[in-house]
């Protein structure tokens, strides 16, 4: 189906945000009314300008306050009315979304709604205008979708119909099943928003909070079931009212955008796409450093070993067990020092994730390879990390180690990346989201809200079914570069006690945590003799749930990238997130290793 944005989901100006909707693949655009108001083109302009950009003008919007007003009144609308139709005109769209009135001016009389809709409707059809009458969640008399209808329906104008919005259906708990009645040729216009599920004013959290469908709460994949059963054979548009949104640059969010549509099409079979191809595990982290002797100390007091180099760049490949850690130091790199820059995933098809990931737009990454060197393939996620589709031992498909030559061999021992957990840029958490389980076919968890000593970090969890591949998203509390960028990888081992104590007499530097933690760990839970004094020894954390417990230490940041060393006992598949706040707080009161 085509597929539509309106202006107001967008940033910047207004032709700022028909550039970031054509590059993105949208088919036409809702133009708001304050973004061409204040755009220095005028409507001739902007329609040859949508058109030089291979998009149509799907809807104008919004008419306020128009129905089941007094006479006098009304009659100064239809003079308002008049202007917009010729501005319409001008513009080259042929809808008007008109929003149910919320003036204290406006009566409880359906009958005069309908007959005020349809002299608004004579009018507009004199410039070829349809009029598509929305039930905002809010409206003063007409709040839900069934109403709106039956007072198009009792108007009886064929230039007359409804706009459906997702959000207005579904915040008012309305049941969209009754769309179907309605015929489809009088469902003018479909507008699409999803939304986290908050007990708040409906007007502020439309307003503030809305999100692209399958970021949010909202079953938006079955209200459009009902509607295409209805008939509906319109654009599929988007609005949506976000803080975070308006802030953030058009060009990935209008990317983020279309990618929701093109999910939420596939989800209802009316887009088909290559299918998800889920990772199995993490073939390896690479870090990218201007000085590597510093992480060099850290894994080598993490029991990795130095085992190989790649043949043509400045890379080494460090390993324990199944944990393989890239130091690369060819690119230039911040000052600040380490940063996490890419992950390898093992993918049992490497080919199809990277048509899966092209087909949802996510950046296909060039590299520079020589002849002789693996064909990988690599997409950008949002937050700037390369993900690389590997494959490791098996001889059907190219194994990226075979672009290393051997230096040593790895110390015996058990060891694998339990988990990665990357700190989004703040505007990026959502689409961060969405991107893992669309693209790569992740299982997203439920949000969870962290305290900070400055804020709050918001963290969700994305999996696969076996919890091989675990990646922890999470959004600082400020949107700095310093506060928001700071990454880790978690190591799995067998005995996370042996693991600190030997990490502590290589040289290595822990995490050191409060002695309050510990006291109040003491009356939670029931220890062995000594135990409690050897976690207050070594920095290490504790939680345990019904299933399992989980023991946890951190080394010291070098650069913006820590190590968490994890011991999972049963079948424990948190990460410790009641722990967090003491960690945060204590890293806080640590400065880096650079």
């Amino acid at each position: 189906m085509r597929t539509s944005i309106a202006t107001v989901s967008l940033s910047g100006s207004l032709t700022e945000k028909l550039t970031a909707a054509s590059r993105a693949g949208f088919d036409g655009v809702e133009i708001f009314e304050n973004d061409l108001l204040a755009s220095p083109l005028t409507p001739e302009e902007i329609r040859a300008r949508c058109a030089d950009l291979g998009l149509t003008v799907d809807l104008y919007q919004p008419m306020r306050d128009i129905e089941a007003v007094p006479e006098d009144e009304f009659a100064r609308n239809l003079r308002r009315a008049r202007h917009k139709f010729e501005l319409m005109r001008r513009l080259g769209t042929d809808t008007v979304l008109v929003c149910s009135s919320v003036s204290p001016l406006a009566l409880d009389d359906d009958a005069l709604a309908a007959a005020q809709l349809s002299r608004l409707a004579d009018l507009a059809q004199e410039f070829g205008v349809r009029v598509a009458y929305e039930a905002l969640a809010w409206g003063r008399h007409v709040s839900t979708y069934d109403h709106a209808w039956s007072i198009v329906e009792t108007a009886g104008h064929p230039a007359l119909g409804t706009c459906l919005d997702s959000f207005h259906i579904l915040s008012r708990g309305s049941d969209p099943k009754g769309i179907e009645d309605i015929p489809g040729e009088k469902i003018f216009f479909l507008q699409l928003a999803d939304a986290p599920l908050l007990a708040m004013d409906v007007l502020q959290w439309s307003r503030h909070y809305r999100c692209f469908p399958g970021q949010g709460g909202f079953d938006i994949a079955g209200l459009l079931q009902h509607v295409i059963r209805a008939g509906y054979d319109g654009p599929l548009s988007l609005e949506v009212f976000n803080d975070v949104f308006r802030q953030a640059e058009a060009g990935p969010t209008a990317v983020d955008a279309r990618r929701s549509l093109l999910v939420l099409q596939e989800s209802i079979g009316l887009a088909p796409l290559p299918e998800p191809v889920v990772p199995t595990g993490i073939a390896f982290a690479e870090l990218v450093t201007p000085d590597a002797e510093p992480v060099s100390a850290v894994l080598g007091a993490l029991g990795l070993t130095r085992t190989a180099r790649h043949r043509s760049k400045p890379v080494d490949l460090w390993e324990r067990g199944e944990a393989r850690i890239l130091v690369n130091t060819g690119p230039a790199a911040r000052r600040d020092g380490t940063g996490l820059a890419a992950v390898g995933l093992e993918s049992p098809d490497p080919a199809g994730a990277a048509r899966r990931a092209e087909a949802l737009l996510a950046p296909v990454l060039p590299r520079r390879r020589a002849p002789e060197d693996a064909p990988l393939d690599a997409v950008a996620a949002p937050d700037g990390t390369e993900l690389f589709f590997c494959a490791t031992d098996r001889p059907e498909l190219p194994d990226w180690r075979t672009d290393f030559e051997t230096l040593g061999t790895a110390e015996p021992g058990v060891g694998r990346i339990d988990h990665l957990a990357l700190t989004q840029p703040w505007h990026h958490f959502d689409e961060a989201a969405l991107f893992h389980s669309s693209v790569l076919g992740l299982n997203g968890r439920e949000s969870v809200d962290v305290a900070d000593p400055y804020g709050l970090f918001r963290s969700r969890a994305v999996t696969n079914s076996g919890g091989s591949v675990r990646i922890a998203l999470a959004v600082g509390p400020a949107p700095t570069e310093a506060e928001t960028r700071a990454q880790h990888i978690a190591l799995a081992i067998d005995d996370v006690v042996a693991a600190a104590r030997r990490f502590r007499a290589a040289g290595g530097r822990l995490l050191p945590m409060p002695a309050n933690y510990y006291d109040d760990l003491a009356a939670r839970y029931e220890f062995t003799e000594g135990e409690l004094a050897t976690y207050r020894e070594l920095g290490i954390l504790y939680d345990r749930d019904a299933q399992g417990e989980f023991r946890h230490c951190y080394t010291q940041t070098v650069g913006r990238v820590f190590f968490e060393l994890v011991q999972r006992d049963g079948g424990y598949q948190g990460y410790g997130a009641q722990n967090a706040p003491v960690r945060l707080a204590a890293q806080h009161a640590q400065r880096p290793v650079r």
